[in-house]
């Protein structure tokens, strides 16, 4: 069942994080819902501009639609991911997206409230909820790029006037995280005095923490083993998620470690049965793994067994 994470929100600031995944294709999807269904947890499926062009959005939008047939027991949001303002209209249109985020993060403040309002009213008109960007992550993720000079954390005064004059339903803050695999060097971590005192501004207003894939070492080792190149890979420790959640975060974005599982899959596999060239045999194998995975990932957000006190929720 497709709800707004505005509904999703309610019933978990303050107690626990809801996941919010991106997916590319159908492997992802059915693992996705297999893997939230096996934890009992409610969950965000995240279209990103570049998942929409990858091949056609209505591949993607129909893929949804089939699993929300197939696992009718799932609770879950429709959300663009990073869209520009152009994007945003097109989702908002469409009549599928059920949350949609605007990023004019690399903006200047005005230009960001400005563009932001402009979608929210779009949105609002429709019934759709809308996600905004202050502040601005470093690293890589699809066209999102900043350069970690540039990256800067949100300050919490002007989060306060953003979300008040925009009228924004729930707000991404950078609070030291990046996007892409290599988040951090050295001790780095969440900054949780920043958001502490972004929550005291905003009592009772959902956050949402952006470039939180915590990059498992052993993912990382399993596909360097398997032929991999990928060096110096460090993401957010995923027992700083509660933590976060009990600060107003009740959304967490988590991207590259879907990523690492496929690539580690597919590279395994193909080492073990180099004569192997059906595309399904590891594709089976990765929905079992990618599932094992979300289910995992839930029980550190805390979502897991949260879908039955959801639907509950919901009917009330």
């Amino acid at each position: 069942m497709i709800v707004t994470t505005k509904k999703l929100f309610e019933h978990a600031y303050g107690k626990y994080a809801i996941g919010a995944y991106n997916i590319n294709n159908l492997e992802q999807i059915v693992g996705l819902f297999r893997g939230n269904l096996d934890s009992q947890a409610p969950f965000i499926i995240q279209i990103s501009k570049g998942a929409r062009s990858y091949t056609d959005k209505a591949f993607l939008e129909g893929l949804i639609r089939a699993a929300d047939d197939v696992f009718p027991e799932a609770i879950f949001a429709v959300h663009l991911d990073h869209g520009d303002e152009a994007t945003c209209y097109d989702c908002i249109d469409s009549g599928f997206y059920s949350s949609v985020m605007i990023d004019a993060s690399s903006e200047p403040f005005e230009e960001n409230i400005a563009i932001t309002k402009r979608v929210v009213e779009a949105a609002h008109a429709k019934g759709i909820v809308v996600e905004a960007e202050l502040g601005m992550l470093g690293g890589v993720e699809e066209h999102v790029k900043v350069d970690e000079a540039n990256a800067k954390l949100t300050d919490p005064d002007q989060a306060k006037e953003f979300v008040e004059r925009t009228g924004v339903d729930s707000l991404a803050v950078a609070i030291g995280t990046s996007h892409g695999a290599f988040k951090f060097t050295g001790s780095q971590s969440l900054h949780f005095d920043v958001l502490a005192e972004i929550q005291k501004r905003l009592p009772g207003f959902p956050l949402v923490m952006h470039g939180s894939s915590s990059v498992p070492q052993e993912e990382v080792d399993r596909i360097n083993a398997a032929g991999g190149q990928i060096a110096g890979a460090k993401g957010v420790d995923a027992t700083q998620f509660r933590p976060a959640a009990k600060l107003g975060v009740t959304k967490i974005n988590i991207d590259t470690d879907g990523r690492l599982v496929w690539t580690r899959v597919h590279r395994e596999f193909f080492n073990e049965f180099p004569a192997k060239f059906d595309l399904r045999d590891p594709g089976k194998v990765f929905m079992g793994e990618y599932a094992k995975f979300i289910a995992a990932k839930n029980e550190y957000l805390g979502s897991a067994g949260q879908l039955q006190q959801v639907r509950e929720f919901l009917k009330a």
